[in-house]
C-alpha cells in the first residue's frame, strides 16, 4: 500500500476528465480513488497467495511487470516527452533514484510482513503515516503544528510506546512502513514530474537491479517464473497490474478530488487490511494492541477534525 502517492505531487494528463457526459469531476475522482483504495485493501490476498516465494523475487516482478502498464498509460496520455526531459536532468534522476529506493523499502517490507502474518502491523503503519507526514512537515518544512495535531501525535507516540513495552521491542514493521512512505511522499513532492510519469521513471530505474536479480535466480535454478508451474508464472505476471493499476487510479482520482476528501478516504485501505487480518487471516490481536489501536484511531479522529476545520477556514476566507 505502500502504494499511495502524495496529493501534492499530482500532475497527470487532463485526458482523464473527458468521461461520460453528465458525470461531475468530483464523482469521477471519487470513483477512481475508491477503486484504488479498495484494490489496496484486498492486495494482501494476492500477497498471501505468493507468500511461498522469496520477497525479493515478488518485489522484482512487481517492478518489472509494472513497466509495460505504465508505458501504455503514458502513451495514452501522450506524456513520454516528460521522461525524455527527466533522463536529461541529473538532479531529477538523482531524486527519482532516492524515491525509488524508499518505495522499494516500503514494498519489500509490506510484501514480507503480509506473508509472515503481520497484516495487523501493516495496517497500523498506514494508520500512523498521516501523522508521520505532519511531523516531517514540522521538522523539515518548519510548518507550525496546531494544538490538535500535537495531541494526535502525542497519542500516536503513546501507542507506539505501549506496543514497545508490551512486546519487548519497537513495532518496527509499522514504523518502517510509516516512515518509508512518509519520506517517499516528502521527497516525491520535490520531483517536478507528474505522478504517472514519476512512477514510470521510478520503475524504469528499479527495473535494472530487478532484472539483474531475476536473471540471477534463473541462473541459480530458483526462479519461480522459469522453473515454477504455470500457476507461479501467472501469479508473478499479475504482480504488475496489482502494483500499477491502483497507483494510476489513485493519481487520476486525486487530481479531481479535494485534498480533504482524499485525506478522509486514505483510511479505507488500512481499515480493510485490519479487518481482513483479524477476521479472515486469523491473526492474534492482544488487549495491548487493542488499546494501542484505540489510541491511534482517537489520534486520527482529532487529526481529521482539525484538517476539516482548517479546510473550512480556508474556504471561508476564499469567499
Amino acid at each position: 500500500m505502500s502504494e499511495q502517492i502524495n496529493q501534492s505531487s499530482l500532475g497527470a494528463g487532463t485526458i482523464v476528465t473527458e468521461a461520460q457526459p453528465g458525470m461531475s469531476d468530483g464523482r469521477k475522482g471519487f470513483i477512481f480513488a475508491l477503486s484504488a483504495y479498495l484494490l489496496w485493501g484486498i492486495l494482501p490476498f494476492y500477497l498471501k497467495a505468493v507468500d511461498y516465494m522469496p520477497t525479493l523475487e515478488v518485489v522484482s516482478h512487481r517492478i518489472v511487470w509494472s513497466v509495460p502498464i505504465a508505458g501504455v498509460v503514458l502513451w495514452w496520455l501522450g506524456r513520454f516527452d516528460d521522461l525524455k526531459t527527466a533522463f536529461k536532468t541529473p538532479r531529477m534522476l538523482a531524486m527519482a533514484t532516492l524515491t525509488a529506493t524508499l518505495i522499494t523499502i516500503n514494498w519489500g517490507t509490506y510484501v514480507w510482513a503480509i506473508g509472515a502474518g503481520h497484516a495487523v502491523d501493516t495496517a497500523l503503519g498506514y494508520y500512523i503515516n498521516p501523522l508521520v507526514n505532519v511531523v516531517l512537515g514540522s521538522v523539515f518544512l518548519s510548518e507550525r503544528l496546531t494544538r490538535p495535531q500535537m495531541v494526535a501525535i502525542a497519542l500516536a507516540a503513546g501507542a507506539v510506546l505501549l506496543l514497545t513495552i508490551s512486546s519487548g521491542g519497537l513495532p518496527w514493521i509499522s514504523l518502517v512502513l510509516a516512515f518509508s512512505f512518509g519520506f517517499y511522499g516528502f521527497f516525491r513532492k520535490t520531483l517536478p514530474i507528474g505522478p504517472t510519469q514519476g512512477f514510470m521513471l521510478e520503475v524504469l530505474i528499479l527495473s535494472v537491479p530487478s532484472l539483474g536479480f531475476i536473471f540471477w535466480t534463473i541462473a541459480q535454478g530458483t526462479s519461480h517464473f522459469v522453473n515454477g508451474s504455470s500457476h507461479d508464472i501467472g501469479l508473478l505476471l499479475f504482480a504488475g497490474p496489482a502494483t500499477a493499476i491502483p497507483l494510476i487510479l489513485y493519481a487520476f482520482g486525486a487530481k479531481l478530488l479535494r485534498y480533504t476528501t482524499i485525506g478522509l478516504m486514505q483510511y479505507l485501505a488500512p481499515t480493510i487490511v485490519f479487518l481482513c487480518a483479524i477476521f479472515v487471516f486469523g491473526e492474534p490481536f492482544s488487549h495491548e494492541q487493542f488499546i494501542a489501536f484505540a489510541m491511534i484511531w482517537a489520534a486520527l479522529v482529532i487529526y481529521t477534525w482539525s484538517m476539516l476545520r482548517e479546510s473550512r477556514k480556508v474556504k471561508a476566507l476564499a469567499v
